[in-house]
């Protein structure tokens, strides 16, 4: 019959026999609990997060299981505790992780980053945290580059060091909640000024209310959020009231 494969999306470390994965592999004759149980070990550090897995069954029952990860960014904000990145990431900050963080995504993601070494892979991940608006040791994400280009972390990074002890994890949590904070603040006083730019331009062109708000500094989404786009003008030729016929051109 062949090796046979069956393809399933599963939470990490938290597979079961139950759908998707219990009744497709029933038919395969393959032991179910012991590949429920392999996979929950290869997932375990994807707790919380959907992780696509591939289990090849060969004609002996024996089996093989590939596990996939998730998007770099998604790992980010894992590690992060955030749901989103930031939406302005050159202002606006929602988190701030340590070296050992990046670290730990860059390994979970070696196999699929493009780096020729971990150094080289530990800063496609600061990359991608540069464009969320995530911080690492309190600083901007690509100053963090240039500090690894310049000998900094070699140590943790040669060594592959992804522990955080109970306060460095502490730390985190609450330089977290106090990003969200000021982000949730920043973006009060932001609408409250936008909002009253609009009142004070009503009946201007959206253009013209768009450009006052940018001249504001106002973030491009909630501008897009609070000034409705403009409706498209009616076509030419077409009716000026629904329902009804246009008037016959005159020759």
């Amino acid at each position: 019959m062949g090796k046979q494969s069956i393809d399933a999306l599963v939470e990490g470390g938290k597979a079961s026999a139950a759908p998707p994965l219990g009744p497709a592999l029933g038919p395969l004759g393959v032991n179910i609990g012991q590949v429920i149980s392999e996979i929950n070990r290869k997932t375990a550090d994807f707790k919380g997060m959907q992780v696509p897995v591939k289990v090849t069954v060969n004609d002996d029952k024996s089996f093989t299981i590939t596990v996939g990860t998730p998007p770099v960014s998604a790992l980010v904000k894992k590690e992060a505790g955030i749901e989103k990145g930031s939406g302005s990431p050159l202002t606006d900050k929602v988190a701030d992780l340590r070296i050992e963080n990046i670290i730990k995504v860059a390994k979970m993601k070696s196999d699929s980053l493009l780096g020729k070494d971990m150094f080289a892979k530990v800063k496609e991940v600061l990359g991608t945290c540069n464009s969320m608006g995530v911080m690492v040791g309190g600083k901007q994400a690509r100053d963090v580059i240039d500090e690894i280009n310049n000998g900094k972390y070699k140590e943790e990074i040669s060594k592959m060091k992804t522990e955080l002890s109970a306060e460095e994890l502490k730390a985190l949590e609450a330089e977290r909640k106090r990003l969200q904070e000021e982000l949730t603040k920043r973006r009060a006083e932001f609408e409250a000024l936008a909002k009253s730019i609009i009142e004070k331009n009503a009946g201007q062109a959206r253009g013209v209310i768009k450009a006052k708000l940018v001249e504001a500094k106002i973030p491009t989404l909630l501008i897009d959020e609070l000034l409705p786009a403009e409706k498209a003008a009616a076509p030419a030729g077409a009716p000026a009231v629904a329902g009804k016929a246009a008037a016959p051109s005159k020759k």
